[in-house]
């Protein structure tokens, strides 16, 4: 199943056929098994059409974020340790991202209130103090109030490498600003859990010429969902859920940074394509 937040009501796919759901997003998506409470909500929702379930999508859609923060986890990825250690080199930095690679604990940190998070079709941001800025593309968790994978939606971590590679305690300037984050296009539900096949890939493009393209899959992270999960709840209530972007092994090479007008397009398998337009906080 399919569920995606719109400024005309939530709109949950399943199958072929388009359901609109008038809950509150906080109330519908904080269930102990979101799965079978949306399969009972559909024997009695508004039915509508495809074209009418389409065009709210492409004219209304918001990112599937209520009243949840957003968090992130870093070094999953072999790929992404070896680039946080590129990138602190010269600082003498590096050895700590293979400490924290190696280590029991993973590195788990704070990105965006949901305030400032992106949706598909909608800009994220730069920083103009940044000279090296990358996007992250990211499988996200919904994490029930109970600590419990219910769902999955694409993310976006943007990144300024520059910033961070200046020195590692500079991490909340280089992840945290105005449109950092980008979530959607949708939350996937289903009964078990994603598998460790499935794909994530990115592509860029800069006046519409492709500058990068790549793709990985889940069984290249370290660590599993429910561990990643399971640190994050360990000392922390989220009253109604919380989303947790786990790590990315697609990165782009040292010598590119984004530019603004940068396109930017994330896919997961089961999922969709979470397009992103690159701008400047004015």
């Amino acid at each position: 199943m399919h569920l995606y937040k719109t400024l005309k009501g939530n709109l949950l796919k399943q199958q072929e056929n388009y359901y609109l759901l008038k809950d509150d997003w906080d109330t519908l998506i904080n269930q102990p098994d979101l799965y079978n409470h949306l399969l009972q909500l559909s024997t009695t929702a508004e039915t509508i059409s495809g074209n009418e379930a389409i065009h709210g999508i492409n004219n209304y859609l918001q990112p599937p974020v209520g009243s949840q923060e957003v968090w992130a986890a870093g070094v999953t990825y072999l790929r992404s340790r070896d680039a946080r250690m590129e990138e602190s080199e010269d600082t003498g930095a590096a050895d700590c991202y293979q400490r924290v690679y190696e280590a029991e604990r993973p590195e788990l940190f704070f990105k965006s209130l949901p305030h400032r998070v992106s949706g598909h079709g909608q800009p994220v941001h730069i920083r103009k103090d940044s000279k090296w800025d990358v996007p992250e593309p990211e499988l996200a968790l919904y994490i029930n109030s109970l600590g419990n994978i219910q769902a999955y939606t694409i993310g976006n971590d943007m990144s300024s490498r520059s910033i961070e590679g200046e020195n590692p305690l500079y991490l909340p300037q280089a992840k945290m600003y105005e449109r950092s984050a980008a979530l959607g296009p949708c939350l996937l539900i289903i009964e078990e859990p994603i598998t460790l096949a499935t794909s994530i890939g990115i592509t860029i493009y800069r006046n519409n010429e492709k500058m990068f393209d790549d793709a990985t899959t889940l069984a290249n992270m370290k660590r599993s969902l429910s561990e990643l999960a399971g640190w994050l709840y360990k000392e922390m209530d989220f009253e109604t859920g919380c989303f947790l972007m786990t790590g990315t092994c697609v990165v782009p090479p040292n010598d590119f940074t984004l530019q603004e007008k940068d396109v930017v397009n994330i896919r997961i398998d089961g999922i969709g394509i979470l397009t992103n337009t690159v701008g400047l906080k004015k």
